[in-house]
């Protein structure tokens, strides 16, 4: 099962799980109320899992590929590391499934704290278009992950600040209504 807590402020390597002390654990529910979706399936039967098949179907998800990020892996690897790592926010969903590995997803609370999110192997994450969020691998170094799009891919980050996009100002309406 998905764990996620409030981070600490520390400056440290970014692949440690950085927990405050003490532990601030971060519930599913909290985590829905950010927008984030999370599942959890079977990540050894991936090609004929019939419940993917029909998240892919309920969602729309007509785009599909699979990244490995390992430095034998990864072309670029430490400059694409530094560039997850980056605060950022995307005008469409992100959609991650973890198929091998493991790694971590922050992202912004309502009042601008990092929560982290540990993935592993059979998580999957929907993080909602205009959320502020970034990724790292943990201390294994090694996630194979399945990325999924409604349509043809859309790869731009837009790093912080970049409040002034439609889908932030839609993200920050949605935290609003969740509040009321």
């Amino acid at each position: 099962m998905v764990q996620a807590w409030y981070m600490d402020e520390s400056q440290e390597d970014q692949r440690a799980p950085h927990r405050q002390q003490p532990n601030r654990a971060v519930s599913l529910e909290q985590l829905r109320r950010l927008g984030v979706v999370y599942r959890r399936l079977d990540a050894d039967n991936y090609e004929t899992d019939p419940c993917l098949k029909e998240i892919r179907k309920a969602e729309n998800y007509s785009w599909m590929d699979i990244v490995t990020i390992h430095k034998d892996k990864l072309p670029n690897y430490e400059e694409k590391i530094k560039t997850f790592y980056e605060e950022h926010l995307h005008l469409d969903d992100e959609i991650r499934y973890i198929l091998d590995g493991s790694g971590y997803f922050d992202v912004r609370d309502k009042d601008d704290k990092w929560i982290r999110i540990s993935m592993e192997k059979g998580d999957m994450i929907t993080l909602p278009a205009g959320i502020y969020h970034r990724f790292t691998l943990d201390e294994n170094n090694y996630v194979k992950a399945m990325r999924l799009f409604v349509g043809e891919p859309v790869w731009t980050a837009y790093n912080r600040p970049a409040d002034d996009f439609p889908a932030r100002k839609q993200y920050m309406k949605f935290l609003a209504d969740e509040a009321q």
